[in-house]
């Protein structure tokens, strides 16, 4: 296998499947001329050419609206957002058009379209460009979402979202672009909707999504010192959710722990603690434990912002105090 960056597996999904349907385009801001703001797309304009790589202003309802349109007539586009946080000017065209048109119309319109860009904070970047809004996509019948954490998983979900016949979200991190990762030189790709164990273990469940997976990790192998055993588990996809992936692991090691870089009301994190108390609770021998942002925006200030984000200290005292240690 190769290893390249997250931002260059982004980039050869989207090139290698606009070479065989012409009928995919990529938009957003900064996409062709700049090579993307991560450089995410970079030399796809020179390869494709100005009329399926698109510059567009700073205007996200217009743009999406537009992307939304072509794609119920024939059209496979794939939306760059700079952030997700500048998608809620345009979510309007995400929530009421892209996810609801197919059974508005009866099945006359499927919407292929992939709305693509970082999510959650990426350093001392404020409030209003920190947020993790997965779980708001995730609560809208009609969308699916995914959040992968490697350039292996990105590359092969982002294939399958392209190919997809329905509004995908996909998902990705400003800190996680430069990040590298084998990926195979063939074609392959992931089916949406499957979690992986990227670690496996016996006395406690770990389930993560996206970059703060990487706590977990840290938080595994000091753990591993102490002789405690995790089982880390990448959901991969938010929506639909590998429910069976994480019962089959609550049932071996019978506590969970849930990871999620997001504010804890009706979280992600919340509707997975949901699903095991209601199919797994006899298999549990401790209350589940959740991890997650504080509830607040997010802060400017480095201290603080260390403070508000979950951290791998933060998992080992969870998992210990499902354990009773």
């Amino acid at each position: 296998m190769r290893t390249i960056q997250f931002r260059e597996a982004i980039c050869e999904a989207m090139s290698e499947e606009m070479r065989h349907d012409e009928s995919i385009y990529l938009m957003g801001e900064e996409v062709a001329e700049y090579n993307g703001a991560y450089k995410a797309s970079k030399g796809m304009l020179a390869e494709f050419g100005e009329k399926r790589v698109i510059d567009t202003p700073i205007a996200e309802l217009g743009f999406t609206g537009i992307a939304v349109g072509s794609a119920m007539n024939g059209c496979r586009p794939i939306v760059e957002y700079m952030t997700f946080n500048f998608c809620l000017v345009g979510i309007d065209q995400i929530i009421n058009n892209a996810a609801k048109m197919r059974q508005m119309t009866g099945g006359q319109f499927n919407v292929p379209i992939v709305f693509r860009g970082p999510t959650a904070s990426a350093g001392q970047l404020g409030a209003t460009h920190s947020q993790a809004l997965e779980n708001w996509f995730a609560n809208t019948p009609g969308l699916k979402v995914i959040v992968p954490s490697t350039p292996y998983d990105a590359k092969g979900l982002l294939k399958s979202a392209i190919r997809d016949n329905d509004p995908v979200i996909f998902m990705e991190s400003e800190q996680m672009y430069g990040d590298k990762g084998e990926v195979p030189d063939g074609e392959y790709v992931i089916p949406i909707g499957v979690a992986d164990i990227k670690r496996e273990g016996t006395d406690v469940t770990i389930v993560s999504f996206g970059k703060i997976i990487k706590e977990a990790f840290i938080a595994a192998d000091e753990l591993a010192k102490e002789g405690i055993s995790c089982e880390i588990i990448d959901l991969r996809t938010v929506r639909p959710m590998d429910n069976e992936a994480i019962l089959k692991s609550v049932k071996k090691t019978n506590r969970l722990v849930i990871l999620e870089e997001a504010w804890p009301f009706a979280s992600i994190s919340s509707e997975i603690t949901y699903i095991v108390q209601e199919q797994a609770f006899d298999f549990l021998d401790a209350p589940i434990q959740r991890i997650t942002t504080a509830d607040a925006p997010a802060p400017y200030s480095p201290v603080l912002l260390k403070d508000w984000l979950p951290n791998a200290a933060d998992v080992v005292k969870a998992v210990k105090k499902v354990l009773y240690k």
